[in-house]
C-alpha cells in the first residue's frame, strides 16, 4: 500500500563510502542516503546511482565550483556526492511527485547540505523553472532511461538544456533491461551524440562499490551525451 501521508514514512539511512588509495594519502567520502520504505521505486538507491556516484567521486577535482543539475534525482546519491565534492548542485524530480522532492531535501539535510536547491522539473515540459536555471556545466541522470515511454521526454529536456548550455555534458548510467532498448534514433532526432564510458576506467566494474552491496550482478552502462559538434558554436 502506498504511503498516504497520514502516517510518517518509514525511513532507513544507508551509508556509502567512496575511497581512493593514493601513494601518499588515502581519501574517502561517506554520505548518508535516506530510503523511504514504500512501493515507489524512486525512493531507493538503485544500482545505477552507485555507479554514477563512483564516477563523480573520481571526477571530484574537476567538479569543484561547477554547476550541476541532477534530473530524476529520487534519493539523490549522485547529486549529494557532487555537492560534497564542491559542486554547486541543483536537485530535481518530477513536479508531480512532491514526495520525491521531499526526499531530495531529506538527503541534503542528512549530509549537511544547506545550499542545494530542489526543483520540480517534469521531463518533456518546458516550465519556467527549467527556463530560469543558471548556466550548467554538468547534467546528471541515474536510471532515467527506465520506462521506454519516458525516453523521448528525458531527451527533450536534455536537448533543451544542452542548447542553452552547449559546453555542458549529460552524464548518465542505465541498465539495459531489453534487447530492444535503444535511444540511438532519439539522439539523432534531437541532434545529440553520445560516447560510452567503460566502467573499468573509473573502478566501477565490480559488484560492490562504496562499501555497499551495489551494483550487485546488475549490468550497468554509462554514457556521456553532448550536442552534435556541428550544433556547438565553436
Amino acid at each position: 500500500m502506498a504511503h498516504s501521508g497520514a502516517e510518517p514514512p518509514s525511513i532507513a539511512y544507508k551509508v556509502f563510502t567512496f575511497e581512493d588509495n593514493k601513494k601518499n594519502r588515502q581519501e574517502s567520502l561517506s554520505v548518508s542516503i535516506p530510503e523511504v520504505l514504500d512501493p515507489q521505486y524512486g525512493m531507493y538507491v538503485w544500482p545505477c546511482a552507485v555507479v554514477l556516484a563512483q564516477y563523480l567521486w573520481t571526477q571530484r577535482e574537476a567538479l569543484k565550483d561547477k554547476t550541476v543539475l541532477e534530473l530524476g534525482a529520487g534519493v539523490s546519491l549522485p547529486g549529494v556526492v557532487a555537492a560534497r565534492c564542491g559542486a554547486k548542485v541543483i536537485l530535481s524530480d518530477s513536479a508531480r511527485t512532491p514526495v520525491c522532492l521531499e526526499n531530495c531535501r531529506r538527503s541534503c539535510a542528512a549530509n549537511g547540505l544547506h545550499d542545494v536547491e530542489v526543483l520540480g522539473l517534469t521531463w518533456g515540459e518546458v516550465s519556467p523553472d527549467l527556463v530560469l536555471l543558471p548556466e550548467l556545466d554538468v547534467i546528471l541522470g541515474s536510471d532515467v532511461f527506465y520506462e521506454p515511454q519516458d525516453f523521448e521526454d528525458v531527451l527533450v529536456t536534455v536537448a533543451f538544456l544542452l542548447r542553452k548550455n552547449p559546453r555542458a555534458r549529460f552524464w548518465t548510467t542505465y541498465q539495459e533491461r531489453s534487447a530492444d532498448w535503444s535511444i540511438e534514433a532519439l539522439l539523432h532526432r534531437w541532434s545529440l551524440t553520445c560516447v560510452d564510458i567503460q566502467l573499468e576506467e573509473f573502478g566501477a566494474d565490480r559488484s560492490e562499490l562504496a562499501a555497499s552491496t551495489l551494483p550487485g550482478n546488475h549490468s550497468v552502462q554509462m554514457m556521456m551525451v553532448t550536442l552534435r559538434t556541428e550544433d556547438v558554436g565553436l
